[in-house]
């Protein structure tokens, strides 16, 4: 088992849903329960799998919740390029959140690496 807390990239994770969160009260209201809704789950899923993993009993458990993050952090990444291509989102927002998701994105794949060779 493995504390969650003391994990780089958990703690990056909670921050960007933080700034996801605070992104969101710039929509527009009628993407409230369309993109808006879309992009808070995805992110807050993206440390919440991190979280369910580390508590598991096995690496192999681990991997498995961390391979379900990624795929929230791909779909976040997603839905922040089209809440931009639809100027839902400036440039400038759209890229400091794509890049932390990146970062984010990394840190899962080297750390599902790192158990792999455990």
């Amino acid at each position: 088992m493995h504390n969650f807390k003391d994990l780089k990239v958990w703690q990056k994770a909670i921050d960007l849903a933080v700034d996801i969160y605070r992104a969101m009260a710039l929509l527009p209201t009628n993407e409230k329960y369309g993109l808006v809704s879309q992009m808070k789950r995805c992110s807050v899923s993206i440390s919440s799998n991190i979280a369910e993993g580390a508590g598991r009993g096995s690496d192999a458990q681990f991997k498995h919740f961390l391979n379900i993050s990624q795929g929230s952090a791909f779909e976040l990444e997603t839905q922040l390029i089209i809440s931009n291509k639809l100027e839902l989102l400036d440039g400038d927002l759209t890229k400091i959140l794509v890049d932390q998701t990146t970062e984010i994105q990394k840190m899962i794949y080297s750390l599902e690496r790192k158990l792999t060779r455990n």
